[in-house]
């Protein structure tokens, strides 16, 4: 299996650990190191067209995105983690493979930091494993027709 994964450079300090986890657990889960394709996009909003970008170029079996949203003072937020959420889903039926939404939408810096390692484990950890499953899952469904 092959993977790409797109980090959000914003909010580093969670999205880093968050993308290490990722990468700890392809590897865990038997995926070379070659096969995995990691790259950055300034912002979340950038994500989806990340993962287009490698979709296009690397020709992947799944992408993950990986972001971090802190809910702040405006609507900015919102706006945000709708766009994000809805260019997740709309990259994964553009290419008919998974693209995983590991993208934190938390209320304070304190609940991503608890997701990204803290007392709610790691969230790139999910994200990673959920991508092995629908490569799999898709894998299956064309082995069978």
């Amino acid at each position: 299996m092959r993977f790409g994964i797109i980090v959000s450079e914003w909010n580093e300090m969670i999205t880093a650990p968050l993308a290490q986890g990722a990468v700890d657990t392809l590897i865990k889960h038997r995926t070379r190191p070659e096969n995995i394709y990691l790259h950055y996009v300034p912002g979340s909003f950038e994500l989806p067209l990340g993962g287009q970008f490698l979709f296009e170029s690397l020709n992947p079996d799944a992408v993950i995105l990986i972001g971090c949203i802190i809910q702040g003072e405006t609507r900015h937020f919102d706006f945000i983690c709708q766009a994000v959420a809805q260019g997740c889903v709309e990259l994964g039926m553009k290419f008919n493979k998974p693209s995983v939404f590991g993208v934190l939408t938390t209320d304070n810096l304190q609940q991503a930091i608890d997701r990204s390692g803290g007392v709610h484990g790691n969230k790139g950890i999910e994200a990673a494993l959920t991508a092995i499953k629908m490569v799999d899952l898709r894998k299956r469904f064309e082995d069978q027709f």
